[in-house]
């Protein structure tokens, strides 16, 4: 294999891929990328066995086709190391990668392309059409929801749900529920859902953050759901899993509604976390008429507290949250002014946009 590439092509796609390695490896080949170059086009792979990120770019004229692996990191660092606008050209020879650029040239240790686990290219169930922009900012508003090292493996990740003409993400830790829908035309007769997990989430997000407009297709398969771009293919293998009725967990009946300025509450809620316990990160809101007290305490007899008007005309109530969700909350709402709908203090709180905005947020309350 030969080929040669200006350095400012090869790098996003390698940078996307390369982050998909695993650093701990239990395979010495899921260190490596794959570089696979047929006709004019080099694509590169990378994988950890349960997200898979495929990268394909133009290369110069004058190449020899072929396939190998070679250590991610290590030819992703040689590459942010070249200077911008610089051409490097690759050459496979005698079982070691040759690469040279200017008076610099590096020699890397490679892997037969035979020994690469490439994800098998199943047929999907159903392909959906949606925004890039849309799908980011959909993955974007509920993804600190999602559990880390849970026991319930399948709130370790994001449910993906198709309806007849919507399409929804929903993600729980147990203790707080996001969940955010869009209208679109599927063409799915029965609601399809899946749960993807929590790197392929991640990792989808870091691609969908790269520039760019323009659709994409989802294709969910038996076991894999795959992102398809212009340049980019992303793989994930999914949660075998029933994720919970996330209806039943929406509050209802809630009689107590909340209107405030996200800025205020924000800047409150962040003083006094100050003082909260560091370990529970409780905090009590005691609502009157008009007013909001935040008011936090710790083992160490400290005490914030911090006043902010509000539009309440209900019933004094005294309710505990763990602060740090309320302001995961505030920090994804897209709208100046935030609304709480509480029914006492044992239920909890239900959090959306003033404004019209298809995501609503639940948290349960805490015991103080």
């Amino acid at each position: 294999m030969q080929f040669s590439i200006s350095r400012d092509a090869i790098l996003k796609p390698l940078l996307l891929a390369a982050g998909v390695v695993e650093r701990r490896h239990t395979l010495p080949v899921l260190a490596n990328v794959l570089l696979s170059l047929k006709n004019d086009f080099l694509e590169i792979t990378g994988t950890d066995l349960e997200v898979e990120l495929l990268g394909r770019v133009k290369v110069n004229e004058g190449f020899f086709p072929g396939e190998i692996t070679v250590p991610g990191r290590k030819l992703m660092d040689i590459c942010k190391s070249l200077a911008d606008g610089s051409v490097l050209s690759l050459s496979v020879e005698d079982g070691k990668c040759l690469i040279k650029s200017g008076r610099s040239r590096f020699t890397l240790a490679t892997l037969p392309a035979t020994d690469f686990p490439v994800t098998v290219d199943e047929a999907g169930t159903h392909e959906l059409r949606i925004n890039r922009t849309e799908l980011k900012k959909l993955v974007d508003s509920c993804a600190f929801a999602m559990a880390q090292q849970d026991v319930r493996y399948y709130l370790n990740g994001m449910l993906f749900e198709v309806g007849k003409s919507w399409f929804r993400v929903v993600a729980t830790d147990g203790h707080r529920l996001a969940m955010h829908t869009t209208g679109i035309e599927t063409g799915v007769s029965e609601t399809l859902q899946v749960i993807v997990p929590r790197k392929g989430v991640l990792e989808l997000s870091r691609l969908l953050a790269e520039p760019g407009d323009g659709s994409l297709s989802l294709v969910f398969c038996a076991g894999h759901i795959r992102a398809k771009l212009e340049d980019f293919t992303f793989t994930s293998k999914l949660v075998d899993g029933k994720f919970p009725d996330y209806q039943r967990v929406l509050p209802k009946g809630g009689d107590k509604f909340v209107i405030g300025e996200k800025s205020s509450l924000k800047i409150a809620f962040g003083r006094a976390s100050i003082l909260s316990n560091e370990k529970y990160r409780g905090v009590h809101l005691v609502l009157a008429a008009d007013e909001l007290k935040v008011v936090a305490n710790n083992p160490e007899q400290e005490e914030a507290e911090d006043q902010i008007s509000v539009d309440y005309q209900g019933e004094p109530l005294e309710i505990g949250f763990n602060v740090s969700y309320l302001l995961d909350v505030l920090n994804v709402l897209d709208s100046d002014k935030v609304r709480f709908t509480l029914s006492d203090s044992n239920s909890s709180a239900l959090v959306e946009a003033v404004s019209a905005s298809d995501a609503v947020y639940v948290v349960m309350p805490m015991r103080l």
